[in-house]
């Protein structure tokens, strides 16, 4: 009779699915901020994926604070989550999110900004090469300034990596191009209000600028709006490719952005999570590429960036 019952049972478990028979995997995600147009498009991917993968979890938003992120790490711990992704608020203090994770067996992925510690197991990172963004975006301003004047850099937060790593990119074209010069630069913090106080008063100080180098879209529509009509005909790109800059350049406001890519980073993040959670073995570093987009390849990009 138990080997009939045995039988029967393991007959059963043939037929039920293989989700059915799976535990359900849980993930936490901490967000440096969610008041921010490109990391919204991130988040929006990222729960979209979580929900075609079938994983639960929930979001969290550490309002640019680098306690709470870690608090909120440590929640996702304590709730006995299977992996967590993290976008972090300030790449050189990730260790204590890593030692927690690490502790606790967790598979841990950031996402969009590069930790600027050495991962180990269970761990990974899914974003782009933010020196190359600035490289790209250099270059098409240099081509459009006929290889002379002086540039600005709108620097970004000066916590991430991709603010320190876009304008060595930046300055990497600069030094090959004897006639140009950087004159200014300053955080506006990737906001695009602080970008309008930094320009204005650039603008006010007389500070002769013919290029502007944006650390991302938002700071770049902050520096077309300090500029107004722009009477001097001030060059601007920015990094992102944002719908608001896609409809700038459209326009003629801005010479040019760099594609990043936040679906892909949000879906990657999920699946290489997925993975990890699973005991499958995943590249260290998932690279998701940048892309120039000026006015002659926009169309391609337009639908790209959708929150």
């Amino acid at each position: 009779m138990n080997i009939k019952r045995t039988i029967v049972a393991s007959l059963l478990a043939c037929m039920l699915p293989a989700a059915a028979m799976a535990k359900d995997i849980q993930v936490g995600v901490s967000m440096a901020l969610f008041d921010d147009n490109f990391l919204t498009i991130v988040r929006t991917s990222i729960q979209k994926e979580m929900q075609k993968e079938g994983v639960k979890g929930q979001i969290e938003d550490a309002k640019g604070d680098v306690s709470q992120q870690l608090q909120q790490v440590q929640n996702f711990i304590g709730q006995g989550v299977d992996a967590i992704i993290v976008n972090p608020v300030d790449t050189n203090a990730v260790k204590p999110i890593m030692d927690q994770a690490e502790k606790a067996n967790v598979a841990l992925v950031f996402v969009n900004r590069r930790p600027q510690a050495e991962l180990t197991d269970k761990m990974a990172y899914v974003g782009s090469d933010s020196e190359l963004a600035g490289r790209l975006q250099m270059e098409a301003l240099a081509k459009a300034m006929n290889g002379k004047g002086n540039v600005a850099i709108l620097l970004g937060d000066l916590a991430n990596e991709a603010t320190r790593d876009r304008t060595k990119g930046v300055e990497a074209v600069v030094a090959k191009y004897p006639g140009i010069k950087v004159v200014q630069k300053q955080t506006a913090k990737f906001m695009r209000n602080d970008a309008v106080d930094v320009v204005s008063n650039w603008m006010t100080a007389g500070d002769d600028i013919q290029a502007i180098a944006s650390n991302n879209d938002e700071m770049a529509i902050g520096a077309l709006q300090a500029l107004g009509k722009n009477p001097n005909k001030i060059l601007i790109a920015g990094v992102d490719g944002t719908p608001d800059a896609l409809q700038m350049l459209k326009n003629g406001k801005i010479v040019a952005t760099v594609f990043q890519d936040a679906k892909g980073q949000g879906e990657g993040a999920v699946q290489t999570a997925v993975k990890l959670a699973k005991g499958e073995k995943v590249q260290k570093v998932v690279d998701i590429p940048y892309q120039l987009i000026t006015k002659d390849n926009m169309e391609q990009f337009v639908n790209r960036n959708q929150k």
